[in-house]
This record gives C-alpha cells, structure tokens and sequence, in this order.
C-alpha cells in the first residue's frame, strides 16, 4: 500500500512529490535532475501524446525525427537564441572513454572532437539549417513538421515533471511563405493547446502573449496558455512562437516567391512536455491521492472481485468478467483486478491513490442482487447500481465527471483571481487569495523587474482581452501612474 500523503496544507511540495511517487508516476534517477517515467505516468504521457498527436495531424501536420546532437557553431548564429540557452547546453567533447589507472573512466584525450556537439535543448538551429536546403520556391511551402522528442536543459533546480534537465516533449516547426501565414499558424497552434488543456486535461487556461522578457530567445513573440494550480501558483502550459524571418536569415532560408523575387522564409514553433503531467496533478488531485480526467485516465474503470472462497470466487470472476466485456466493448477502458496478492481493501486505496476515475466492487451479494458498488474517485462517493444499463450509466458518468473537474477547477480560479488598482493592494492579494492578479502595467521592462524583485511575482501574459470582464479597461499602472490601456496577468509561479 501506498504511504501516507502529506496534506496541502501542511506543505503543498512535499504532498507534490507524494503525489508523483505514491501514484507510481516517476521515481528519481541515478543523474541528477532526471527522471525516470514509470509505467502509470508514462501510459498518462502517451494517451496526452495521442490526443495532441490526432490534433497536430487534424491541422496538417506531419511527425519527422531530427538529430539529438546540434554542431555547437548552429547554436552561436541567431544572437538571441545562443544567449537564452547558453548556460542551460550539455556540450559532447570527446567521443570515447579509456581506463584512468586507478580502477575508473576517463575522456580519451585522443578521442576529442573537432566541433563539439550540444545535446538539443531545443532543434530550430538544426531544423533551420535543414529547411534552407528543402526550400528553394514558394511551391516548397508551407512545411509543417512536428518531432517527439527529448531535449536536455541543465537546470539546477528540479522537481519531477516541472523541471529536469532531460524530459519529453513535442516541438513543432513549421516554414511559411509570408508573415500573415506564419501568425496564423501560430494562433492556430495556441487554440489546439487551449483546446486540448480544457477538453483533455480540464483544466481551464489563459492564453496571452508574453512580455518581451518572457518571450523565447530568438522569437518575435511568443504566446502561452497559463493555468492555476492549487497553490495559487501559475504554470505555463504551453508557448506558440512566432519566429518572423530570424532563423530564416541566420541559415540563409530564402525562397523564390511568385513574382521571382529572393525572400526570407517565415517561421513559427511551438511545443508542450511532460510538464503537463505536473499540471494535471496540481490542477485535480487531492489529499488522497492522484485525481484523473477521464479523457486521459490510462484506466477509466476497474473491477475489484470480492469473495471469500474458491466456489464463490469462480461466481463472481464469471460476471466481473462480463462487465469487464460489456465496458471494453464500449470503448472504455477497463482492468479488471483478479490478482489474489492483496486484499480488497488494500486495492480500494491503491486505486484511489493511482486516481482511476471509477471503480467497481462486486463480491457475493453484488452477484445475487445483480448490483455492483460504484465508487467516483473525484467525489469519493458510492452507490449501490444495477448490472442492467452500467455501460449505458458509465459512460454518462466518465463524461459528468469530465466536466466536473474542469467547472471545480474553472470555479477556483475565478475565486483565485483579483483585480486591484494599487500597488499595496497588488502585493496583499499575491499573498491572500494567491492566483491571478489582474493590474495595469506601463508596458517598461523597468517596471517589470521591480515588481519581480520586490514580490516575486511575473507578468505570466498579456491576456486577449475576451476571457476576463474588466482586462480591456484603460488605467495607470500600479508603481509609475504611466497610463495603460489593459490589464496584465500577474502570478507568483513555476
């Protein structure tokens, strides 16, 4: 059995980390930083990666693979691009180990090679330098390509999921013949994200622009979705970036347009982790355990038997059995528990732990009555239903409590979001509620980083205006009295 979760109100990282170790979903690695995906948290990433995977395709695009290593020199061509990864690469020296004379390893001094390589932390040096050789025409164009991938970014504080130097994501990257195309391509990118956070995952997002300290290191702008988990902390879900022709010119990507005129090719990328898997658990979960949307839950259902001896064992595997058929049929996933290792009680509370959205108890009585125990993992509720029509009553449910989980967390946010007009007003509400602060800002980089160093807090976007009643109204900003003409979004965050 799983060990006791801490509680959120006594230390919300602690009961994070529970959270992560206890539902199965990842474990420490030997490397600092890492991460190893278990089996639960992986099949969670592969289903986020089907729905994604369906969408990206639905949109036009196509999956290719690109190297894992990037010539050192790609990185050192678009200034800003260098700059914001420079101290985040693991660079490739040498390329083969020899015996140190003491019983270990060392880097042959011969084996050093000639450029070193970078372990991408992101590919649009390598995809760039790719792209000026397929493109020649404007019949070339667009190109819309998307990787799965790993990408490795030294950070130095780390947290399962949230942060680690290495951890899977999606990258699209995608070449267009003009600018209105590529911004099109971008906002179009950010809607599949909004989309598949609040249809997929429930959980409710903003979508905005970033400030210019914020933005992607070599972008022109960069776009994000952004969610508030439970800790009145926000997360960055996932950034759409429109890359004008900057990587076009720094790998010479020109084309001939329909007139014969020479051009720059415009670019966008755009791309989600595993980090989403983080924002899944903070958004829904609770002091039991994981709390899973249905839509993304590896197990929609389980069946857990109960009997006492072999004769009624055999009775109830029979039926538990047929309902196991009834729902797969259906579509829904469904596991059936007939392990005899642990008793009934101890997997009670490991499934609610693992946060499998519904589970079913039928033992004896269950069979002669032709009734199971339904228990709602989301609500912690049971009942006692018929046999007849569970399907039918299952799959309402799973779409119930779907919609359930992203009303709880949309109703928390707007209880976590507060609009003020003064600065001691701003910094009293970061602390109580905690959440979105919406303030207006004078659009300086100056004013921006006070606010960070006194509070913490960052401007998570420059919201479009049509999500939030009020975000549209002119004011002046909270530290300068330097007129504004909206509202930003304000967060302390991950």
């Amino acid at each position: 059995m799983a060990d006791a979760i801490t509680t959120r109100a006594d230390d919300y990282s602690q009961w994070y980390i529970d959270i992560v170790r206890g539902a199965k979903l990842a474990d420490y690695s030997p490397v600092r930083g890492c991460m190893i995906i278990r089996p639960n948290g992986y099949a969670l990433w592969e289903n986020m990666k089907a729905a994604l995977d369906g969408m990206f395709k639905e949109t036009g695009h196509e999956n290719a693979y690109f190297p894992l290593f990037v010539p050192q020199s790609f990185l050192a061509r678009e200034a800003e691009h260098v700059e914001g990864f420079a101290k985040e690469c693991a660079v490739v020296t040498h390329s083969r180990l020899i015996d140190d004379g003491e019983g270990g390893l060392k880097p042959d001094p011969e084996s050093e090679i000639g450029e070193p390589l970078v372990v991408r932390p992101t590919s649009e040096t390598i995809i760039w330098n790719t792209y000026a050789d397929w493109i020649q025409s404007w019949r070339d164009l667009p190109i819309l390509i998307n990787q799965w991938a790993n990408v490795v970014r030294w950070e130095m504080r780390t947290r399962l999921f949230l942060r680690t130097m290495e951890f899977l994501w999606q990258e699209g990257h995608t070449a267009h013949a003009t600018k209105q195309e590529a911004v099109e391509e971008t906002l179009r990118m950010l809607d599949v994200y909004t989309t598949f956070a609040e249809d997929y995952m429930a959980m409710p997002v903003l979508r905005g622009v970033k400030t210019a300290s914020e933005r992607f290191p070599g972008a022109v702008d960069t776009y994000c979705i952004e969610a508030l988990m439970q800790d009145g902390k926000a997360l960055q879900a996932g950034t759409s970036h429109f890359l004008g022709q900057n990587f076009a010119k720094a790998f010479d990507c020109t084309f001939q347009n329909e007139n014969n005129e020479l051009e720059y090719v415009w670019a966008t990328s755009w791309g989600v982790s595993t980090r989403l898997v983080g924002a899944l658990i903070m958004t829904h979960s609770d002091d039991q355990g994981l709390v899973l949307p249905p839509r993304l839950a590896p197990t929609q259902v389980v069946i857990v038997p109960i009997h006492f001896n072999d004769e009624q064992r055999a009775t109830v595997l029979e039926v538990a059995r047929r309902i196991e058929q009834e729902l797969a049929d259906a579509g829904i996933r469904v596991e059936l528990d007939a392990s005899e290792a642990q008793r009934p009680g101890w997997k009670f509370n490991e499934y609610e732990v693992q946060g499998v959205p519904i589970r079913l108890a039928i033992g004896p009585r269950d069979v002669k009555n032709e009734n199971v125990e339904l228990a709602r993992r989301d609500t912690r509720e049971k009942e006692i239903v018929p046999q007849k029509g569970l399907t039918a009553r299952i799959t309402e449910l799973l779409d119930r409590i779907q919609e359930g989980l992203y009303n709880r967390a949309l109703q928390f946010r707007q209880e976590r979001t507060t609009a003020v007009d003064s600065y001691d007003d701003f910094k009293a509400a970061l602390d109580e509620p905690g959440g979105f602060v919406l303030a207006h800002w004078d659009g300086t980089a100056e004013t921006e980083a006070r606010i960070k160093e006194e509070t913490k807090a960052t401007i998570r976007c420059i919201p479009f205006t049509d999500q939030l009643r009020g975000l549209d109204e002119p004011g002046e900003d909270l530290l300068t009295g330097k007129p504004s003409e909206q509202r930003v979004v304000f967060a302390r965050a991950y």
